[in-house]
Parts: structure tokens; sequence; C-alpha cells
């Protein structure tokens, strides 16, 4: 429980949810076909998607069973994400703090099932020396757990150019623009040529 409350603050600091809220706005006619999140969690984001957006078919994807309290109109997808992937299709897919749990060859398999989406929103660890030194200012804040899983996700983290190259995301089908934040995270958007 702690773990979770630790992510969520974690989240809001990095402004992770935010920053895919206005990526999501600025496509209304892919918004409009859908939007799949992976690794949902506790289906915060599209909670929020929701709100900012009557009425567009939201969809979660995880492991975990669905939250009692989120809303029924956000469908939940209890299963394998691979899995999962292989049977949707959409305007947008986004991933938040999600890819890192996955080694290289398992990134490879995501990118012919990102094909079934026109955009792609997706929110990692910055892998850098300073992300570490700055997640220590956190440690008061957290719990023991999370002291521990924030540097280990830094360091299965991404650097500029290596998520869009591990997921096969082709120039020639994805415009795709990268960028980092002071606050820690590799943010890649990903939208059809």
């Amino acid at each position: 429980m702690r773990s979770r409350i630790d992510l969520k603050v974690i989240n809001f600091l990095m402004g992770n949810e935010r920053w895919i809220a206005r990526q999501v706005r600025e496509f209304p006619e892919v918004r409009a076909r859908g939007v799949l999140e992976i690794g949902a969690g506790e289906g915060t984001l599209l909670e929020r998607l929701g709100k900012a957006h009557p009425g567009i078919p939201l969809k979660a994807c995880d492991l975990a069973p669905r939250p009692g309290w989120l809303p029924e109109e956000i469908a939940w997808d209890q299963r394998d994400v691979f899995e999962c992937l292989a049977e949707s299709s959409g305007g947008i897919l986004a991933a938040n703090l999600f890819l890192h749990h996955f080694e290289e060859p398992e990134l490879s398999r995501f990118g012919p099932l990102m094909r079934n989406f026109e955009v792609i929103c997706i929110n990692e660890p910055f892998r850098t020396a300073q992300t570490i030194t700055d997640a220590r200012f956190m440690r008061p804040f957290v719990g023991r757990a999370t002291k521990h899983d924030m540097v280990v996700s830094i360091r299965a983290g991404f650097v500029p150019g290596e998520l869009p190259e591990l997921l096969g995301l082709d120039a020639a089908e994805w415009k795709v623009h990268e960028e980092t934040s002071w606050r820690g995270g590799l943010r890649v958007l990903a939208s059809r040529v």
C-alpha cells in the first residue's frame, strides 16, 4: 500500500500524467478512436482522461485486478500486456513508467504490436547519474521499498534515442519526438507519418 502511495507522489512530482494528458489533448481526432494504457496500475490516468474527454473509449491493461472505484466506462483488461496488445487497436497508446520493467528482447516485441495505434505516448525514467542523485532527495518522503525501487527503476530507464530504437519505431512510419524533464523523465511521443 505504501509503495502505491509513493508512486502516486512520484508521478505527480515528475508530471507524468499531466504530460500524457497534454499530448492526448493535442490529437482530438485520434483521441476519439480511443486510448489504451498499458501497465495502468490503478487507472488514475484513464480516470483523468475520462473526465477531460467524456465519451472517448478508454481501456486499461494490467495484470492487477480492476480497482473497485474506477468508473465503469473505463474497460479493464486483466492479462499479459502482449496478449492484450495483440488484440487491441485504437487511436492512442500510453505507457507511464512501465516499459523499463522489460529487458531488450521483450521490448522488441512491443514494436509490431504498437503499429495498431496512431499515436504513442511514453514516460520512462531518464537513466543518468544526475537522476539518481536527484532521486535521493526523495528518500525521506518514501517508504523503504520505494527507496530501493527508485534507483533500480532509474538504472533500468532509457536515454534519448534508445527507446525508439528498441521498440523499432521506424522513421519511415513514425514521427518521433523525445524530450527529457529536469524531474528525471524521458518522454517519447510518436505519431504516424
